[in-house]
């Protein structure tokens, strides 16, 4: 029970980090845009997060750097909070390392095109 508390803090204090750091970083890079009428925040957050997502699994993978402890905080909880498209790029990069390219190819069209669906559906739903 201690163990799952202790897990439970370093997910949520990375996830109000990342969710910080995407609120700042979101709102800096839209407002010095030059066309703002394009989600450039959003963009450049979501692009970080997938290169900083690569550097840490990187890391961990070839040279077993970080602890468990450091992959709940940073990985799941700040990069969470951050952006989980970071999380949709390296699951699908790693599809496609693995030659699983079905997969990949399944996992981008479901996210994309489900997703912006449900997106409709539910304005649908609420705003008739």
């Amino acid at each position: 029970m201690k163990a799952a508390l202790i897990n439970a803090a370093l997910v949520g204090s990375g996830g109000f980090v990342g969710a910080i750091c995407r609120y700042g970083l979101s709102g800096l890079v839209q407002r010095n845009a030059v066309l703002s009428a394009f989600p450039y925040g959003t963009l450049a957050v979501n692009l970080l997060g997938c290169l900083l997502i690569g550097i840490a699994v990187g890391l961990v993978d070839s040279r077993q750097m970080f602890g468990p402890e450091f992959r709940l905080f940073v990985l799941i909880g700040l990069l969470g909070g951050f952006t989980t498209y970071s999380t949709f790029g390296y699951e699908t990069f790693a599809l496609l390392r693995d030659a699983d390219y079905l997969r990949a190819v399944a996992n981008v069209s479901i996210h994309v095109i489900l997703g912006l669906a449900l997106v409709w559906l539910g304005y649908a739903l609420t705003s008739r």
